[in-house]
């Protein structure tokens, strides 16, 4: 018998465990997974897979998660008592062994143990970075097949491990990310084969949550405030949730952490849509010439789960959020501090994050005794650089308007897919 099952969120209605789905009654609205045992219980395998709130039965993979330290450095620079980081990247020190250096490898093993049980044998995954570099990994390392959908703008930015630099990858020669989660669906349609999900992938979400687990179960309660830069959402979506499951098991605070979401000016379309107080998206924050002009590429999702039930716009309400828009000058100056006083390089999404900290305490938005939580969603890159070789990929390149015809023939010889 299965220790979760999966509801709406809007309706309520329970679905049957399905791999990736929406409501069939509320097509607007995601869905969540509700486990049978609403306390969080630790069992003795060592890494994520201890956690009872993480929708598998029999995980065959080993999982470190992020390391979850108390501040010193700095926490003194900007005046707080407890500042907390999660960190997720490479840093042996401190026994963060993330060699993708980034917090999505949570995601991908969850997703991909999940898919295995779901009985799905293949996925394709759409990527600005982040996500290729952690599905290729862990494929790599289990065997289980994916293809890779990346735009070209982002290679700079995409390197591998190795081996894993042979798993499939094709690259958008004249798009950007939102282009190649486009692609990527017509590619899973045209093949046959499942796309990965995004944010309505349930075993997506509850893995980015691992976060939030590692961080109660070391400070030993929910914090009041919880700062991400984020690019679709996702993230923040997962920890919202995780989040409400504390709550449920009573043990670890009364209150949701308040959401410190911020995003890379002048591509902020969610900033600017919650400092509006609406729901929707401006069609004028969501131009794909504001992409370039960004230094966070893997923040730059055209379709952010921002405005659909259960998504961003509810978790910000619910936790009474807020929101940053960060120049790319304060980027670059947050990861200079960052590094100076924890001692890491991080990449500059999370340096979205640090300016959005230290944005908070400039205008008094936290307390110096609150209990802050940063996530640091990619970190050590440098560092890992220095002491492994790393690979750059070679993909298959291809137009965005790709025919269904060429996707047949091309992909399946290009790529060796029966």
């Amino acid at each position: 018998m299965s220790h979760f099952s999966i509801k709406c969120r809007n309706c309520g209605m329970k679905l049957k465990e399905v791999y990736c789905a929406f409501c069939e009654h509320c097509r607007d609205s995601l869905l969540v997974s509700e486990y049978k045992e609403i306390h969080l219980r630790e069992g003795d395998t060592n890494g994520v897979w201890r956690f009872n709130w993480l929708p598998l039965h029999s995980p065959l993979l080993s999982q470190a998660g992020p390391v979850v330290y108390r501040s010193e450095g700095l926490s003194e620079r900007l005046g707080l008592k407890n500042l907390y980081i999660a960190f997720n990247g490479y840093w042996p020190e401190i026994g963060a062994e993330i060699e993708t250096c980034t917090f999505k490898e949570f995601e991908a093993a969850v997703v991909l143990q999940n898919a295995k049980e779901n009985n799905i044998n293949g996925l394709i995954v759409a990527s600005a970075g982040n996500t290729a570099r952690a599905f290729a990994h862990l494929s790599t390392k289990t065997g289980y097949p994916v293809i890779i959908v990346v735009p070209r703008m982002c290679l700079p930015d995409i390197w591998y491990t190795e081996g894993s630099s042979s798993v499939p990858t094709v690259c958008i020669r004249d798009g950007d990310y939102s282009d190649s989660i486009d692609v990527a669906r017509r590619i899973a349609a045209t093949l046959g084969i499942p796309f990965e999900g995004g944010v309505k992938n349930i075993a997506k979400r509850d893995g980015l949550g691992i976060v939030l687990l590692e961080a109660v179960s070391s400070i030993g309660m929910l914090p009041d405030h919880y700062f991400q830069a984020v690019g679709s959402g996702t993230g923040a979506i997962a920890t919202w949730e995780m989040a409400e499951r504390f709550l449920r098991d009573g043990r670890f605070g009364n209150r949701l952490p308040v959401l410190h979401l911020a995003q890379n000016l002048p591509f902020a379309p969610m900033v600017k849509a919650w400092e509006r107080k609406r729901r929707d998206l401006s069609p004028e924050d969501l131009r794909s010439e504001l992409v370039g002009l960004i230094t966070t590429r893997v923040l730059s999702n055209r379709y952010p789960a921002y405005s659909i039930k259960g998504g961003v716009y509810d978790a910000l309400t619910a936790t009474g959020g807020i929101t940053y828009g960060i120049e790319n000058n304060a980027v670059f100056s947050a990861i200079k501090i960052f590094e100076e006083t924890e001692g890491i390089d991080i990449v500059p999404a999370a340096g979205v994050a640090v300016a959005a900290l230290m944005d908070a305490v400039e205008k008094d938005t936290v307390k110096r005794d609150d209990t802050i939580l940063i996530n640091i969603t990619g970190g050590g890159e440098k560092r890992l650089q220095r002491e492994k070789r790393t690979y750059r990929i070679e993909p298959l390149i291809i137009t965005k308007t790709i025919t269904e015809k060429d996707i047949e023939e091309l992909l399946c010889n290009a790529l060796k897919i029966n």
